[in-house]
């Protein structure tokens, strides 16, 4: 497949602000390896322990630009990246004042703990609790139960986790999230 050029876009572009928005589902094939560096660069230039992944962005970017309830028109494909590269900053920009909020831990400060941190005792005592609760979380939540698991104990990457589950990617990190609160809960008992 050879790479799109700027009037294949700029056609579709033009179609999409026509009111065809059939061509919404041809536009991003040929625009989304550009989308994901544009993300990759914005997300680059963030503070550190940034949640916000440049797939998500994108995503996120893409379906504000081609949102069907508003009127669409771009005059060129530059006007069109000018305008995912504000969606984007808008996305950041929310998330970032959603982090401060005192709901979302914007008291909070993030500490890394590394596991040679704790002493072998210790840790020993956290496995057979982390165990005893992961029990009672299988009475209340199995799949959730699982996902933790995979995730936690198999290391193995949320994505592929979803994938393994059959679930969607986003369902998987807000259970991913439930499960950690909901741990960390029992542990504190």
């Amino acid at each position: 497949m050879s790479p799109p050029n700027n009037s294949d876009v700029s056609l579709i572009l033009e179609r999409i602000g026509d009111g065809d928005y059939a061509a919404v589902e041809r536009l991003l094939p040929l625009v989304y390896e550009d989308l994901r560096r544009l993300a990759a660069a914005r997300l680059n230039r963030e503070r550190s322990g940034q949640t916000l992944q440049a797939t998500a962005l994108v995503h996120e970017a893409y379906l504000r630009l081609v949102d069907v309830s508003e009127s669409q028109t771009w005059e060129s494909r530059g006007h069109f990246f000018g305008a995912a590269a504000e969606a984007m900053r808008r996305i950041l920009v929310d998330n970032a004042r959603r982090r401060k909020r005192v709901k979302h831990g914007g008291e909070f400060q993030r500490i890394s703990i590394e596991l040679t941190d704790i002493p072998q005792e210790q840790l020993d005592e956290q496995l057979v609790l982390l165990d005893e609760a992961l029990t009672r979380f299988a009475e209340v939540d199995e799949l959730a139960c699982e996902l933790v698991k995979l995730r936690y104990f198999a290391g193995i990457p949320l994505t592929d986790v979803a994938h393994m589950l059959d679930l969607p990617p986003r369902t998987a990190y807000r259970l991913w999230d439930y499960s950690k609160a909901w741990l960390l809960r029992e542990l504190r008992k």
